[in-house]
């Protein structure tokens, strides 16, 4: 039997295009969507620590010029790490740091752990004539600062650390879990009082040091926390 309800032909092919083009374009749109987040994350970058030249006078007996900087360490949840100071005879500072970056895959995706690169201050130093100035931040095989976890009271956090360093300076075992390499990392830069340095980690890639002027606020004020 016939049925008592037709479609006219060119009214259902327009529906039909109409459909495809909307699902195309919505389509490219969450696409489009997609890509700028993966963009975005291989982009991203964190602040990691603060330092700035809390200050400079000269030594009598030398004659050399001192420099104190406050150095300010965020942990993984962004939260600032009690403060350093660290007194140098060079304003040409550097930060020792072991940088371990994760495969691209994680990285576009936002792994929750691999997600961004990954640091670990070893030391800030300088260099001078003939010889080196060096205060310890964190050692090797150790629980680096930023990661400890307070409420641990056994060996297990111990234990994942040595499995990490073990994963970070073996190329082979990196491989294994998602590390596309882990190297040693200094930038340095020169320190002058009235500035405020950010070191910074970016997403898939390594440190680096940004420098702007302290708030108009602070300029004159002996402050220290």
């Amino acid at each position: 039997m016939a049925s008592r309800f037709k479609i006219p032909l060119k009214p259902l092919i327009l529906l039909i295009i109409l459909g495809a083009v909307g699902f195309y374009v919505i389509n490219s749109w969450l696409e489009r969507k997609m890509l700028e987040k993966i963009i975005e994350r291989l982009t991203a970058e964190s602040r990691v620590a603060e330092v700035m030249v809390t200050g400079v006078q000269q030594e009598p007996s030398s004659g050399k010029t001192l420099t104190t900087i406050k150095f300010l360490e965020y942990d993984v949840r962004s939260k600032p790490i009690n403060p350093r100071y660290f007194t140098f005879t060079s304003d040409i500072i550097q930060f020792q740091s072991m940088v371990i970056r994760f495969d691209d895959f994680y990285v576009k995706k936002g792994h929750p752990l691999k997600g961004k690169s990954a640091f670990i201050f070893m030391k800030a130093f300088a260099l001078t004539d003939g010889f080196s100035e060096v205060f310890d931040i964190n050692k090797f095989n150790e629980i680096p600062s930023g990661y400890r976890v307070e409420a641990a009271k056994n060996d297990f956090e111990r234990r994942l650390w040595e499995r990490f360093w073990r994963y970070a300076l073996d190329p082979k075992e990196a491989r294994n879990v998602g590390v596309k390499n882990a190297q040693i990392e200094a930038p340095g830069t020169k320190f002058v009082p009235g500035m405020l340095y950010t070191i910074k980690i970016e997403h898939d890639g390594g440190l680096r040091i940004d420098s702007q002027p302290l708030p108009q606020i602070l300029k004159g004020e002996n402050i220290r926390f």
